[in-house]
């Protein structure tokens, strides 16, 4: 069982820290696009917004119907970022698991 599970819960991790990594890059752009930084006529950022905006919008719209909007701040990134973070510790804790009991 471990030969399977060991490397599907790195794989996890792994995708889990890309989307982390596109949540950061995603309120970035958004905010350097906010601040008239990078212009969205630019085709190459339009494209990369694009993309994390699909990317990115769809679940951080189900964490908003939870997180209410507080004084006009939306903290579903960093709440959506915390439930990573909590998600690759039950992993890391469930592969540490399995590495010490290998027989079941």
């Amino acid at each position: 069982m471990h030969i399977i599970l060991t490397p599907l819960i790195g794989i996890a991790m792994i995708i889990l820290d890309l989307y982390m990594w596109a949540l950061i890059l995603a309120v970035v752009i958004n905010w350097l696009i906010a601040f008239n930084v990078i212009n969205i006529h630019n085709h190459f950022v339009y494209l990369v917004g694009d993309f994390l905006y699909r990317l990115t919008e769809p679940v951080l719209c189900m964490v908003r119907r939870v997180v209410p909007v507080m004084g006009g701040m939306d903290l579903s990134t960093i709440v959506l970022i915390l439930v990573i973070v909590f998600l690759k510790m039950v992993l890391q804790q469930t592969a540490q698991h399995v590495a010490i009991l290998p027989g079941l």
